[in-house]
C-alpha cells in the first residue's frame, strides 16, 4: 500500500494584486520563502512573475499545501 504523501506549504495563491498588476496575478501559484522578519511585519517573501523576491502584505495570498510530488515538481520548474 503507498503512503500518504505529507503536505507541505511552500506555494501561496494570489488573491488580491492591486498595485502590483505587473507583478502578480490573480489567482496564480507563487512561490514563497520562509522569512521572520517579513513575517513579524505582516509580510511574506514571494517570487514574483520578474522571478526576483519580494516582501508583499501576506493578506494578498493564501497557503496552498501540495503533495510532495507536485510541490517538487513546481519547485523543479521554478528553480531552472
Amino acid at each position: 500500500m503507498k503512503r500518504a504523501e505529507k503536505p507541505s506549504t511552500h506555494f501561496v495563491v494570489c488573491l488580491n494584486n492591486e498595485g502590483y498588476k505587473a507583478s502578480l496575478e490573480v489567482g496564480k501559484l507563487y512561490r514563497f520563502i520562509p522569512d521572520k522578519e517579513a513575517e513579524a511585519e505582516g509580510l511574506i517573501r514571494v517570487v514574483d512573475e520578474s522571478g526576483e523576491d519580494y516582501a508583499f502584505d501576506e493578506a494578498r495570498f493564501h497557503p496552498v499545501n501540495l503533495p510532495a510530488t507536485v510541490e517538487k515538481a513546481l519547485l523543479a520548474v521554478a528553480l531552472t
